[in-house]
């Protein structure tokens, strides 16, 4: 960027211009976890200005961007202070940049050295202090100096030690993500609740631990990589490589997939290799991070106001491609709520092919004035959701139209509202064939009723065929009925029949989840079903009864109370009740688990792979019942992973951490062996 034809006045003008977008942009993002532009347009921006500001060093002022660390902090957090700041890094987006940040440093001293690569987790830093070994604080960066206290959510974190392996006094650093699982579950989620979604895996991190009730933070499945101390003098290491080794002998999690680099051509072979395998990875990278690895060298490169001499971050290029909206759908969920989504010419997108995306809500739909026939830039939203970033305003049709939000459901026709304040718009008519048929859906999936072969398709069918209307009608459905559905023969209909007929002796936490109440998800089931041990007593139980349960909270609580306390809600477990379904829990109770000799109560299990004899859901469901703890990832704390054909990364990381694996030959042999 050249400002050569500037005047001093007309720099100091764009420059201010620049500054008030790049603060609005930054509060946005960091106050706020909700931005409006994607980062590589700020990453632009803020390019703009340093090119601008180094034409110009006489109009840098001390409240710029440039000069200015991190994010600021909220009010409810108690403040606590930096003694040695926490930098953030400086940023380069090509090859070239890149190696002119190497050959810099190798020119300032005399003697060769090497480079430590790492992964640049696109989360929240976060700074943990330790005394004696044991975890008394947990902050944010904050703008550097000053960070927010942060520690009652940080303890929720599962990956974040509570005492250390050796009894030191340390301040580790490092970043706090959410897993690209966790993250599309958050966000289909709020969805479903109406809620706004987060924008990528960052901003629902750093929403998750700016938490008042930490309990909202651990619901969230938060996990972390620590990758720095504040003082190196706290270390036994003296290079970067071995603070790493030395942070996981102490019980931190460290991402293990950093490698030292002898030159510029292990660096490229470093950056080259992550960028292909960045979409496989189970949380997201948004480049890789270079730094010196002696730390002692560290030491005397020093850092400038804002970020270190010995360190650069190499971001990745945005992959976005563009494409044209054909049409706009509405499509009405369980819950009520109504979402447009963009059919599009499908592209290959990040390794797969896209043709629609979702447009989330009016007010988002409204803010990015996508309109049919435009043509648009698609990317995926951490790496996981396809998502339209911006439209292209010198290829839009010059006949286009804004495009007109509906006040009528697609469904059923009712006229669509707006409650509590919800930025999404639904559908409140509880005879909306469309919801109806989204609750069928939602009591026969397999977290719920598991009815094998009662899927979308059929149960549209049942439904257009007036055979049903609700989730009792199905176990009033006969042999005959069913033969008059598309492609049914004898063998589906007895098949379907026997189906039907099992799940009516399901444990009552299927059914608490089957019935679709909102913020109820399998989990808080299985929990409120232990806990009060049939339907009955959960229908009688007041909202304080079932927020006593660990975990649960007011928000579910006055949920469950609320949909038993509607008469439709009592006629239907009456109706359920007389075609013979069970309201009883017949899982193992907390006094049976205490009382159990179990080898696998209390054991940590992590299940990966494809499981051929037995579902992912049942084999859960199975340890569960036996007292064990099943998680999504892999850790130190992990005691075994049962391991099915084509295993992840979680398989490899097992390996890495020397943690116990078994086939599914021998988890049926331990199973067996158990009765």
């Amino acid at each position: 960027m050249a400002f050569e034809n500037m005047s001093e006045q007309q720099a100091a003008a764009k420059a201010g211009d620049l500054r008030k977008q790049l603060n609005q942009w930054a509060d946005e993002y960091y106050t706020y976890d909700a931005p409006s532009v994607e980062d590589a347009v700020y990453d632009q921006t803020y390019q703009q200005l340093v090119a601008l500001e180094n034409q110009f060093p006489q109009i840098v002022t001390p409240d710029s961007p440039t000069q200015k660390v991190g994010d600021h902090t909220l009010p409810g957090f108690t403040k606590v202070n930096h003694e040695i700041p926490m930098l953030s890094l400086g940023d380069v987006f090509s090859k070239e940049e890149l190696a002119e940040f190497v050959d810099r440093l190798s020119e300032n001293d005399s003697v060769a050295f090497d480079y430590n690569c790492e992964l640049k987790i696109d989360g929240l830093a976060i700074n943990l202090r330790y005394e004696n070994g044991v975890f008394v604080q947990g902050s944010t960066r904050g703008n550097g100096q000053i960070g927010e206290d942060i520690t009652r959510n940080l303890k929720t974190i599962k990956s974040i030690p509570q005492k250390l392996t050796r009894p030191i006094n340390i301040e580790v650093r490092g970043e706090c993500y959410m897993p690209k699982e966790s993250f599309a579950k958050l966000n289909e989620q709020r969805q479903l609740d109406g809620e706004e979604p987060f924008a990528n895996p960052r901003n629902a991190a750093a929403g998750s631990l700016r938490q008042l009730d930490p309990r909202v933070t651990r619901s969230r499945k938060l996990s972390t990589f620590m990758y720095n101390v504040a003082d190196i003098d706290d270390l036994q290491s003296d290079t970067q490589s071995g603070m790493l080794a030395e942070l996981k002998e102490l019980g931190f999690t460290i991402n293990p997939d950093f490698k030292v680099a002898h030159n510029m051509a292990d660096i490229d072979n470093y950056v080259d290799k992550y960028k292909d395998l960045r979409d496989g990875l189970p949380y997201g990278i948004d480049g890789i991070v270079i730094k010196v690895n002696s730390l002692p060298l560290q030491r005397s490169l020093g850092a400038t106001v804002k970020v270190p001499r010995w360190a650069i971050a190499y971001k990745f290029p945005p992959e976005e491609v563009q494409t044209i909206v054909r049409d706009i759908e509405w499509t009405v969920g369980r819950t009520g709520v109504v979402t447009p989504t963009a059919v599009m010419d499908p592209v290959i997108l990040a390794g797969s092919t896209v043709s629609r995306a979702s447009l989330h809500n009016p007010d988002y739909l409204a803010e990015k004035d996508i309109r049919v026939g435009d043509t648009v830039k698609l990317h995926k939203a951490g790496d996981i959701i396809p998502e339209i970033s911006q439209y292209l305003p010198d290829k839009r049709p010059a006949n286009s139209q804004a495009y007109e939000i509906p006040t009528q459901c697609p469904s059923c026709g009712s006229t669509l509202v707006h409650l509590d304040q919800e930025v999404a718009l639904r559908c409140i008519n509880p005879q909306c064939p469309a919801q109806l048929k989204e609750g069928l859906t939602h009591f026969a999936s397999r977290d719920a009723m598991n009815i094998d072969g009662l899927g979308p398709k059929i149960i549209a069918q049942l439904f257009e065929k007036h055979m049903v209307s609700d989730v009792a009608g199905l176990y009033d459905l006969s042999f005959d009925q069913l033969l008059t559905l598309d492609k049914f023969g004898e063998k589906s209909a007895t098949k379907l029949l026997a189906a039907i007929d099992n799940s009516r002796s399901n444990s009552c936490e299927r059914l608490l989840y089957g019935l679709g109440i909102r913020h109820v998800g399998i989990k808080a089931a299985r929990l409120i079903a232990q806990r009060f041990k049939n339907i009955d007593k959960v229908m009688q139980a007041s909202a304080q009864d079932i927020a006593e349960i660990a975990t649960m909270g007011m928000i579910i609580a006055d949920s469950v109370v609320t949909y038993f306390s509607m008469p439709e809600s009592k006629q239907l477990i009456d109706q359920l009740k007389q075609v013979g379904v069970n309201m009883d829990y017949l899982g193992v109770t907390d006094e049976q688990l205490a009382e159990s000799d179990s080898f696998f109560t209390g054991k940590k299990f992590v299940l990966t792979g494809k499981l051929q004899n037995i579902t992912r859901p049942d084999a859960t469901q199975w340890l569960e019942d036996h007292g064990a703890k099943v998680s999504s990832s892999v850790s130190k704390n992990t005691d075994i992973v049962v391991v099915g054909e084509d295993p992840g990364s979680k398989y490899d990381k097992a390996k890495s951490l020397g943690i116990q694996t078994w086939d599914e030959a021998r988890f049926h042999q331990e199973m067996a062996d158990e009765k």
